[in-house]
């Protein structure tokens, strides 16, 4: 028997929280419907009222990391500029244990989002509603003169885009190797990287 609405609304929290669990625990390739029932000591039968399909599952739980990914704390942005769009890539790296596991889980769900159309058309919104929202800072930064003039922002965005999660998967798989301070400094030198050189100061004379 399906649970009744008031139940079924009351239980919901619990099941996105258990499959948040499984998630942290097992990363997508340990999603399923087993599984979270475990996490929750209820029947497959009972959760199959919530995930009638295992891809019913999978698209809960990919909403549900991109909400969490959404609401996570994030760093005070400074003035416009080159100075948000570094404290944006920021927040995207795992520069700390909630930020790890949360990116332990994206990387997680590419295979699956590989392998399925449909999950990877979703994923590809994904990229491109990031690059929409650091392209602007790239203009500001360009207004400010802080990039050059011919610069491209939509390629510009498309880049730091590539370089981060490139910077991701590499301090998931050798955090050794990419501590925070690590990361931090090639966040700042791949800006570094894409400003023109600033002009040699005049001495000044006696």
């Amino acid at each position: 028997m399906p649970p009744a609405p008031g139940d079924r609304e009351a239980r919901r929290e619990d099941v996105s929280q258990a499959v948040w669990n499984v998630l942290a625990d097992k990363g997508f390739g340990g999603l399923t419907l087993r599984a979270v029932a475990a996490a929750m000591g209820v029947s497959t039968g009972m959760l199959m009222h919530y995930f009638p399909t295992k891809r019913a599952l999978v698209a809960h739980a990919l909403d549900l990391l991109e909400r969490r990914t959404a609401e996570r704390p994030r760093r005070e942005r400074p003035a416009e500029g080159l100075a948000t769009v570094r404290v944006m890539l920021l927040d995207i790296l795992p520069l700390a244990a909630d930020d790890t596991a949360r990116n332990r889980i994206w990387v997680s769900s590419w295979d699956l989002a590989l392998a399925d159309d449909g999950l990877g058309a979703e994923q590809a919104d994904r990229y491109t509603r990031l690059r929409c929202t650091l392209r602007p800072h790239f203009e500001a930064a360009q207004g400010l003169g802080e990039l050059p003039a011919g610069a491209d922002p939509e390629r510009l965005a498309a880049t730091a885009v590539a370089f981060v999660h490139g910077l991701v998967v590499q301090a998931l798989f050798d955090p050794g190797r990419f501590p925070v301070d690590e990361q931090t400094a090639m966040v700042d030198d791949f800006l570094a990287s894409i400003a023109p050189p600033r002009p040699a100061r005049t001495p000044r004379h006696a």
